[in-house]
């Protein structure tokens, strides 16, 4: 089967679908993130109560837990029977448009244990609309396509973050809260006019029907269809890939602070040159894995990566300029739209349509971990080696994942070959 040409591939319903189920995903989490510590700040909540609030985005690491409910269980509460994906999708928008909304009518004075609550069901919600989301993906998502369309979904998901994080601060400044929470929350329509608007996938007809089989069939079918020493390397790959690139960036704005930049520098220049280059390079990076394919992919934008990390480094010994801030930011987040949308592109390649929920939830919480887990250490890294050799530790932490590609992805071969029916 030929390469859909470029044109064929953007403009076809499958990634006008792309876009909205990106702005649906995204829009939740930035939420959580950015517009309910801005609120709580406001209303005096210190920053000790407002640090605890990171533990209310645990259900996007667990999410695999329940994960298999939604490939066994059509969820029954609609009369007109929306299908399997699409009733997971509804249920979950018509639940976050509510919840969001009611967020408003709390004072976070004296009611901040229940904001903590709702803003946890919002977590746990969210993370299942985005298990519900990727599996769908997956599945009206022909092999050729998976690139080009997670890398939309992706940054939909990205673009969807300045509702929460910039719209609705500015109208924060003048109006009241509770208005302010219940129009974020009317952009969740979009995504309930996207579920009432599309078909139920085709390859969707096939899912486990048993609980028990929901559980332990995605594992089996992934370790049977890999072999269990393959199958080992594509897991430690997907753990090691995006390792030296996570930690380089998990204190960026702590790292431009002691570089003498100010807020305001930071602000104008830092965040536009990390938003919009990761912008570019996802859509960039789609477009060329309809060319080059998913493992040539994951070569050449895993050595931008390592490359744009170095700029960190060349940043770190200079320390001044606002002209090479914007420099290395750009590049740094051109590789970080790039390498993601390779590796998002091969998560999807690697699963089943048949138990897509289950393991893309599995896969990507599993890319989560070193993430996580380096973002709660490189404080104590660069207090202990300075920042200059902080970025070379992260450029040479980003190598084993690079030669892990040799058995998972090899240039010249079709490595992981993708699931089929």
């Amino acid at each position: 089967m030929s390469s859909p040409s470029i044109k064929e591939a953007l403009l076809n319903r499958r990634m006008l679908i792309c876009i909205f189920t990106g702005f649906a995903s995204g829009m939740p989490l930035y939420l959580l993130i950015s517009l309910v510590p801005a609120w709580l700040r406001t209303e005096g909540v210190g920053l000790k109560e407002i640090g605890f609030f990171a533990l209310i985005g645990l259900p996007y690491t667990w999410k695999f837990l329940w994960s298999p409910l939604l490939d066994r269980y059509q969820l029954a509460l609609f009369t007109f029977k929306p299908g399997l994906r699409r009733s997971w999708m509804l249920g979950t928008q018509i639940a976050l448009l509510a919840a969001i909304a009611g967020l408003g009518f709390f004072d976070p004075t004296t009611q901040l244990w229940p904001i903590a609550w709702l803003c946890l069901l919002i977590a746990f919600l969210s993370a299942t609309q985005d298990i519900v989301l990727d599996a769908y993906r997956r599945q009206i998502l022909p092999d050729e396509e998976l690139g080009l369309g997670n890398s939309i979904h992706v940054n939909a998901y990205r673009v969807a973050g300045l509702v929460p994080g910039s719209l609705a601060l500015i109208l924060a400044d003048t109006l009241p809260w509770q208005s302010v929470f219940m129009i974020t929350a009317a952009f969740m329509v979009t995504g309930i006019g996207l579920t009432l608007a599309i078909k139920e996938p085709e390859r969707a007809a096939r899912h486990p029907t048993t609980l028990k089989s929901a559980v332990v069939e995605p594992f089996k079918e992934f370790f049977s269809r890999q072999g269990v020493k393959q199958a080992a390397l594509i897991l430690i790959f997907m753990l090691l890939y995006k390792l030296g690139d996570s930690m380089a960036t998990a204190l960026a704005t702590p790292f431009y602070l002691d570089m003498g930049f100010t807020k305001t520098e930071i602000g104008l220049v830092a965040k536009n040159a990390a938003l919009w280059p990761m912008i570019i390079g996802g859509i960039l990076g789609g477009i060329l894995m309809l060319k080059i394919g998913i493992n040539r992919a994951l070569w050449l934008f895993g050595l931008v990566q390592i490359i744009s990390i170095l700029g960190f480094a060349v940043l770190a010994r200079v320390g001044e300029g606002i002209a090479l801030l914007a420099l290395v930011i750009s590049f740094e987040y051109l590789g970080v739209g790039l390498g993601t949308a390779a590796f998002v592109a091969f998560i999807a390649r690697t699963t089943h349509p048949a138990f897509a929920a289950t393991q893309f939830a599995l896969f990507t919480a599993l890319t989560a971990v070193p993430r996580t887990v380096a973002s709660s250490a490189t404080g104590i890294i660069v207090e202990g080696v300075g920042w200059e050799n902080f970025f070379y530790l992260c450029t040479l932490l980003a190598i084993p994942g690079m030669l892990l590609l040799l058995k998972v992805a090899p240039w010249s071969g079709d490595g992981n070959e993708p699931a089929r029916e």
